[in-house]
């Protein structure tokens, strides 16, 4: 038995040492992390590859249950895929395990908690920026990519995995800005 830990931060700027050091202290032998939204399951390529490597009896261990995910059918299809290859799952806050039944029911019903967050985050959000429109006072997000930059490294020859360095983004943002010139 094998415990893999789960790592997961939404944004760039956001860091996941925490997790990490928790997922070690809990005996995780392998810790796997991203940044990347957990609103759906895509692009989520390091949980993929967890899951894939998952064989019976190993266990995968998450921090929170939203760093699982953040969509109620996300969530539950991600246990039942661990299941289908003997694995369990462990959150840590609360601790619950998919071992026994009452783990089911339990994720099920945090994974519904855990989507209606989000809603309601988001609805916070239209909220805030309605309001600031309003006070004349939106701006919009902050710029976090350079797509001048960006689009003028590529024009000079060089790579997508050099250009994602010196941008300090990820390869897949490079192609995004690149697929919109």
């Amino acid at each position: 038995m094998t415990k893999i830990g789960y790592a997961r931060v939404s944004s760039i700027d956001q860091d996941f040492e925490l997790q990490q050091q928790r997922l070690i202290a809990e005996g995780c032998v392998i810790v796997r992390a991203e940044k990347v939204s957990g609103a759906s399951r895509s692009g989520r390529f390091e949980l993929e590859t967890i899951i894939e490597f998952l064989r019976e009896g190993d266990e995968l261990i998450v921090t929170r249950l939203d760093r699982l995910g953040r969509d109620t059918r996300d969530v539950l299809n991600i246990v039942h895929e661990c299941e289908q290859r003997g694995a369990f799952v462990t959150i840590l806050d609360p601790h619950v395990s998919t071992r026994g039944e009452v783990g089911q029911v339990i994720l099920t019903v945090l994974g519904m908690v855990a989507q209606m967050e989000r809603r309601f985050i988001k609805e916070r959000q239209r909220e805030g920026i309605a309001r600031a429109k309003a006070d004349g006072a939106f701006k919009g997000g902050k710029v976090r990519l350079d797509h001048s930059l960006i689009r003028r490294l590529h024009n000079e020859g060089l790579g997508v995995s050099a250009i994602a360095k010196r941008a300090a983004c990820s390869r897949m943002q490079v192609y995004r800005v690149l697929a919109n010139t």
